[in-house]
C-alpha cells in the first residue's frame, strides 16, 4: 500500500454523516467589474438596521473586554415586552440557525425521521443530516406546503416537523388554521418547530406567528431572527420561544456566551424601534404587490409572497430560463439568487430592495423578456 494511502487510513476519521453533507454556499455578494452591485441574493434588509440600533452598537466599543451577560436577560426582556411573551420561555443565540442546531442536537437521534416541506430552509436539512436523521419531504401545491401530506407522512419514527412560515425559499405561508391542523394531527411526543425568520413581514390577516401554540402545548417551538427585518445580519443574533421544559434542555448544551454584547445591545434597540420596523414592513408589502403585477405582466410566474423576497418561475416563459435571467441581471449589476427547487422547476429568488433597486430589476427583466 502506498505511504499516502496508509497515512490517510491512520488519520482521524470524520463521522460518516458529515461526509454526506455538501458545504453551505451563501448568496453571491460581488460581481466582476462592478464596484457597487445591487445585492438582492440573501434576503437582507436593504434599509439596514434602525439608526437607534446602530448607535446602541457603537456604545459598546469601550466594553469589548467584558464577557456578555450569559443570562441574556435584557434582550429577553425587550423581546418579551414588544411581542407580549413570557420572558422565561425566550432563549437567544447566534442567529436562529443556532437555535435550530441546538434543538436538533437535543431531540434528533440517528434513524429518527424529520418532516420538511419539499422546498425547505437548507440549514434544517443540514442539521438533520448531522444527527443521522432521515429527511421526509412533504409535497407542495403551487409552492404551498400541503397539510394533508405532512400528516400522511407521520410514522412511528417521526420525531420532528419543521416548517419555515413564511417559507424560504418560496415566500408562501400556511395560515393559522393550517398550522393548528398540523399540530392537532401530531402525536404529543413529536416536536413542531415553526421557523418565523420572516414573520415580521407577513401582513395577511390569517397569518399567525404560532407563539400562542407554545403557550398551550409542550411540543411547539418558534424560532426568530434579527437578521431579516431588523437588519442585523452581520451580528448573528436570534431567539427561540419554547416551553419551559425545552428551555431547560437547550440551556444544558448552549454555550454560556453564545450571544455577544454588541449584538444583544443593538437587538434591544432594534426591537423597540417599532416605528422603523413598520416603515420597512409597509415598503416591502407595497413592492411585493407591484412586483407581482409588473413582472407577471411580462409573462413570468410570480409566486405570491409573505416575506421580503419573491420567487420567479420561468417554466412557462417560452425558452427563457432562470439561469439566463440571473446572468442577464448580473450583467446589469444586479445579484439575484438561483434556487435549487423541486425537480422540474426553473426558479429565481430576488429580495425586495429599495425603490431604485426594485425599479432596476423591473427594467432589467423587461429588457431580458423582450
Amino acid at each position: 500500500m502506498p505511504p499516502e494511502q496508509q497515512k490517510a487510513i491512520n488519520a482521524p476519521q470524520a463521522r460518516s454523516e458529515i461526509l454526506k453533507i455538501s458545504p453551505y454556499v451563501q448568496g453571491k455578494s460581488a460581481l466582476p467589474g462592478q464596484s457597487e452591485p445591487i445585492k438582492l441574493s440573501s434576503n437582507e434588509s436593504s434599509f439596514g438596521p434602525s439608526p437607534k440600533a446602530i448607535e446602541a452598537y457603537k456604545s459598546m466599543a469601550t466594553s469589548l473586554h467584558r464577557y456578555p451577560d450569559g443570562s441574556q436577560y435584557a434582550l429577553r426582556e425587550a423581546i418579551s415586552e414588544v411581542y407580549n411573551l413570557d420572558v422565561d420561555k425566550i432563549i437567544c443565540g447566534n442567529g436562529s440557525d443556532e437555535m435550530l442546531d441546538l434543538i436538533y442536537r437535543s431531540y434528533l437521534n440517528a434513524g429518527d425521521e424529520i418532516i420538511l416541506s419539499t422546498n425547505h430552509f437548507v440549514m434544517c436539512a443540514l442539521y438533520a443530516k448531522i444527527q443521522g436523521a432521515t429527511i421526509v419531504l412533504a409535497e407542495e401545491d403551487n409552492y404551498v406546503t400541503k397539510v394533508e401530506d405532512i400528516l400522511s407522512k407521520v410514522t412511528s419514527k417521526t420525531r420532528m416537523v419543521t416548517l419555515a412560515n413564511p417559507n424560504n425559499p418560496t415566500g408562501t405561508y400556511l395560515n393559522k388554521d393550517q398550522i393548528n391542523e398540523i399540530h392537532s394531527g401530531l402525536p404529543s411526543h413529536v416536536l413542531l418547530i415553526v421557523d418565523g425568520a420572516y414573520a415580521e413581514y407577513a401582513t395577511h390577516d390569517d397569518y399567525d406567528d404560532s407563539t400562542g401554540l407554545v403557550e398551550k402545548h409542550e411540543n411547539v417551538i418558534v424560532t426568530r431572527t434579527f437578521s431579516k427585518i431588523y437588519g442585523l445580519s452581520a451580528l448573528r443574533i436570534g431567539w427561540a420561544y419554547c416551553p419551559l421544559a425545552i428551555i431547560d434542555i437547550l440551556q444544558r448544551i448552549r454555550s454560556p456566551f453564545n450571544a455577544n454584547s454588541p449584538a444583544m445591545t443593538a437587538a434591544i434597540a432594534a426591537v423597540k424601534d417599532e416605528e422603523y420596523i413598520e416603515h420597512v414592513r409597509t415598503h416591502t408589502a407595497a413592492w411585493q404587490l407591484r412586483m407581482q403585477n409588473e413582472l407577471g405582466a411580462l409573462g413570468i410566474g410570480v409566486i405570491p409572497s409573505a416575506s421580503n423576497f419573491y420567487l420567479l418561475n420561468f417554466n412557462l416563459c417560452n425558452g427563457k430560463t432562470a439561469n439566463e435571467a440571473a446572468s442577464f441581471l448580473e450583467s446589469q449589476g444586479i445579484i439575484p439568487r438561483p434556487v435549487n427547487a423541486a425537480a422540474g422547476d426553473d426558479v429565481l429568488r430576488i429580495t425586495v430592495g429599495l425603490d431604485s433597486e426594485n425599479e432596476a430589476v423591473i427594467a432589467a427583466l423587461t429588457q431580458y423578456m423582450s
